[in-house]
């Protein structure tokens, strides 16, 4: 049974993917969840009883060629502290006709990419095209992927990056400076690194505000990824009143787990998906001082669409 199936590791999985076939990958996603041309079945995010982890589970389909992708997986807070990912999860990829096994894909380093490269094609479609000076909250795994993936849709010419650890953001911001070529330079309060900025893209497992609506600069576009469950909170009340456009990438999703939107009591209507904004059926910016915000919950159509391009890049003659 598992002699044709592919086994891909993280480090398989981060060179056949490369950032901009991700960020394609998750444009696809989202067309095609705006598009209402996917199969995106309700995740299952679970608080443990045991720690402070949530386990979760992600099905999905992206297309008729390509078959069904399941996701499980663990996040760990506590991994920061000794340098690890928070999230670990491993990806299983069927057939599409004969829904036989046909990849089994490390799913650690796949989050990690779909879910910077979703951040880009937020960024992409709703900041303003000079938006260039870039404020980072957080120096884990998640926030270098996002100077990364962002620097590929935007002429990135600064960035200023909190976490609450020293080490760990000057650790971070000499690695981005180093690789990417541009000054980013280690704050020492969320305050520092969020005024005057033109993105925001918090990156944090936060259960209290490191983004205060009170310091946006007119214009701003504001990303979070962390706040995933109820319990979490990366920006604060005044993010989303001052907000023009509240987007998410799943308003169902996202009105039940976004910890913002859930403690502003936001119903799906009040919220504008990320793929109708790509189809043109929805708008979210309507002007240069707009302040917009994104909030990603994390969706299995990204782990379908990243999957199969990983698959379809292992199956090319060579690689």
């Amino acid at each position: 049974m598992t002699d044709d199936v592919l086994f891909l590791s993280g480090d398989q999985v981060t060179r056949l993917l490369s950032w901009d076939a991700a960020i394609a990958s998750q444009r696809a996603a989202f067309v095609a969840l705006g598009s209402s041309a996917a199969d995106l079945p309700g995740k299952i995010m679970h608080p443990s009883r045991f720690d402070d982890s949530v386990m979760f589970a992600y099905l999905s389909r992206l297309s008729a060629d390509t078959g069904p992708v399941a996701k499980i997986g663990s996040v760990n807070p506590g991994n920061a502290a000794a340098g690890l990912p928070t999230v670990h999860a491993v990806v299983t990829a069927l057939d599409p006709v004969t829904g036989r096994l046909v990849a089994v894909l490390d799913g650690t380093a796949l989050t990690t990419l779909r879910t910077a490269a979703g951040s880009a094609v937020a960024v992409d479609a709703l900041a303003g095209p000079d938006s260039a000076d870039l404020a980072v909250l957080g120096s884990g795994t998640q926030a270098l992927a996002h100077v990364r993936a962002l620097a590929r849709v935007r002429d990135l010419k600064s960035a200023r990056l909190w976490s609450p650890t020293e080490r760990n953001r000057t650790r971070a911001a000499e690695t981005l400076t180093a690789e990417l070529g541009i000054a980013v330079d280690p704050v020492s309060t969320p305050e520092e690194a969020v005024r005057d900025a033109s993105l925001v893209a918090a990156c944090t497992l936060s259960t209290t505000p490191v983004v205060h609506g009170a310091w946006l600069a007119p214009g701003c576009t504001v990303v979070s990824v962390g706040s995933f469950e109820p319990t979490r909170h990366e920006v604060d009340a005044e993010v989303v009143r001052r907000s023009a456009a509240v987007v998410v990438d799943d308003p169902e999703n996202a009105a039940h787990h976004a910890g913002p939107l859930v403690a502003a009591r936001l119903a799906p209507d009040d919220l504008i998906p990320l793929g109708g904004v790509l189809t043109g059926a929805r708008t979210a910016r309507t002007g240069p001082e707009d302040i917009v915000y994104y909030n990603s919950v994390g969706l299995g159509i990204q782990d379908a669409a990243a999957a199969w391009a990983v698959i379809d890049a292992a199956r090319e003659p060579g690689r």
